[in-house]
């Protein structure tokens, strides 16, 4: 597609594209998605809302009992738009890492990053992957909480000026910004310009900066948020996934922001801590990931969750048992999706009578899916395949030949093996590599997971192959038990012959290993590569 002219004066992101034809196809079904040429999501977001709900709405809530305005939001974000371009010398288009907790104050630096027509690069990377990050988007403006310059001193980035906020200091950012006006007229963007990189996981390998433009952001609220989730301007938000994470910056700041209603933003989001914040403020929407919505299954009648109606889970396919039991304990549907990087937000889902426990969903208004064979070709119904989807968002990798292998044929491949019924439900099976062939079966490790988490006994499970020289594979699963539960033989020949019992016996754990916790990144996602990379090196070790 032929991309509008840029308002921006340093076009690097923009000249880092992927070449035309190895873009996405983009498609804009929804009357909804048809935006002006001109575009800040910024002013969208806030002066927009600020001009439809009125200045005197709250919109930001801390654990701490303080509220911010959406009129106090506007006029903090806007002194800081004011540091950046006046004091600082940000042009448009130039990159600017933000880092620290979920807090106002980084909702606030994110808006103005957006009103001055620069490019926000949400980190919540550790010191390894942030020097990295930082040489491929060529960052040289960070705003960083005063309580997190340690990782990104101890990356040691050339030539990158820091300024944190917070911390006091003379040179701190709200000081300086306290100085400035109240008001700030944003960049008038393109629809086209860049507004964010969001990097995945390095743990593979070099990070992909994954390219979204201003048009992008306010677009999964114009579909997923809008059309599945349906916010109320009285929602308050809240969850666990911090806003270097899209998830965390879709669920906690652009939906609210989108429907005039308000956030919680917690510091520290783990599951001990959701019930009481929903008690206590009163939450109404919340986002978390499938782990958390079962490790507060045990809490559930200590506190006053009355306040809640919508529960939206991704990150991680979310086990049927986990729905259902939490369905039986609050009357609650949980929404689950799947989104990505890559697509920004979600893109497949299912709301109220919709949503069916073991579904992911269907594609949410705006978009397309499929299930393809490894040529691209769709797959009859019933069978499994690759993931295929294309919508308003898509994949564009900064400077990265592996967008070859995200995008193909126009359309986006997540990486996911998914099964399509006949009424056109999505079923998720596993990720692609989380297919364990073992004696020429092949067994989806969330299957196997899934039957676990079944049994009264089992909090977590994760299912990883192992190499073996006779099977080729056999499979292998961690376990972690309820609080009293003995660890040992007996629990583990218990759990196995449980687990014949729900799904066909070669699928069966050879071994099942205990454990106080599983690995997981920021955002509740199991890290099975961890698991697997343990398994083959036990498997090596006993050669």
């Amino acid at each position: 597609m032929q991309l509008k002219p840029s308002a921006h004066a340093d076009t690097f992101a923009r000249d880092h594209l992927p070449p035309p034809g190895q873009w996405p196809d983009l498609v804009f079904p929804l009357p909804g998605l048809r935006y002006p040429d001109r575009l800040n999501c910024g002013a969208e977001l806030l002066d927009a809302t600020v001009e439809r709900f009125g200045a005197g709405r709250p919109a930001l809530h801390t654990a701490a009992g303080e509220t911010w305005t959406y009129g106090e939001l506007q006029r903090r974000t806007d002194r800081i738009a004011h540091v950046l371009t006046d004091d600082l010398g940000v042009l448009p288009g130039n990159r600017v890492l933000l880092r620290g907790p979920t807090t106002p104050w980084l909702v606030a630096c994110w808006l103005a990053v957006m009103k001055a027509g620069a490019v926000a690069v949400l980190a919540a990377q550790r010191a390894q992957e942030l020097r990295g990050i930082c040489e491929i988007a060529r960052i040289r403006h960070a705003l960083c909480d005063a309580r997190s310059l340690d990782d990104l001193a101890r990356a040691e980035v050339a030539g990158l000026t820091v300024v944190p906020y917070g911390g006091g200091e003379p040179g701190d950012l709200l000081r300086l910004a306290d100085a400035k006006p109240d008001a700030y007229a944003p960049v008038e963007t393109s629809v086209d310009d860049v507004a964010l990189i969001a990097f995945t996981s390095g743990t593979t390998g070099r990070p992909k900066g994954c390219v979204h433009f201003h048009r992008d952001v306010l677009a999964i609220a114009d579909t997923f948020s809008a059309h599945v989730l349906k916010p109320l301007p009285d929602d308050v938000f809240a969850g666990s996934p911090p806003l270097g994470f899209t998830f965390g910056l879709g669920g906690l700041v652009v939906f609210p922001m989108r429907a005039g209603a308000s956030a919680l933003l917690l510091e520290q989001a783990g599951p001990d801590r959701l019930l009481p914040a929903v008690a206590e403020h009163r939450v109404s929407v919340l986002f978390t990931a499938p782990t958390a919505y079962r490790a507060m299954l045990d809490k559930l009648g200590v506190y006053d969750i009355g306040s809640l109606r919508r529960c939206v889970s991704a990150g991680e396919n979310l086990p049927a048992a986990t729905w259902q039991e939490w369905r039986e304990r609050t009357g609650l549907r949980i929404i689950n999706g799947i989104g990505a990087t890559e697509m920004l937000h979600i893109f497949i889902s299912a709301a109220d009578d919709d949503a069916r426990p073991g579904w992911t969903g269907v594609p949410v208004p705006g978009y397309e899916a499929r299930v393809v064979d490894a040529a691209g070709s769709e797959v009859p119904d019933g069978e499994p395949g690759l993931l295929a989807v294309r919508g308003p968002t898509g994949c564009r990798y900064l400077a990265d030949e592996r967008q070859r292998e995200y995008v193909r044929g126009g359309w986006n491949l997540t990486g996911d093996t998914y099964v399509r019924e006949p009424d056109g439900y999505f079923r998720y099976v596993a990720r692609a590599d989380d297919m364990i062939i073992s004696a020429g079966y092949n067994i989806a490790g969330p299957e196997v997971e899934d039957a676990l988490l079944r049994h009264p006994d089992v909090r977590e499970a994760a299912v990883v192959g192992r190499p073996d020289p006779e099977r080729g594979t056999v499979v292998v699963a961690y376990a972690v038990l309820r609080e009293g539960v003995v660890r040992g033989p007996e629990t583990e020949a218990a759990l196995r012959e449980f687990t014949k019992g729900e799904i066909t016996p070669y699928k069966c754990p050879k071994e099942i290993l205990f454990t106080d916790a599983l690995p997981r990144t920021p955002t509740g996602k199991l890290q099975r590569y961890r698991l697997r990379e343990e398994q083959a090196g036990l498997a090596a070790g006993n050669r």
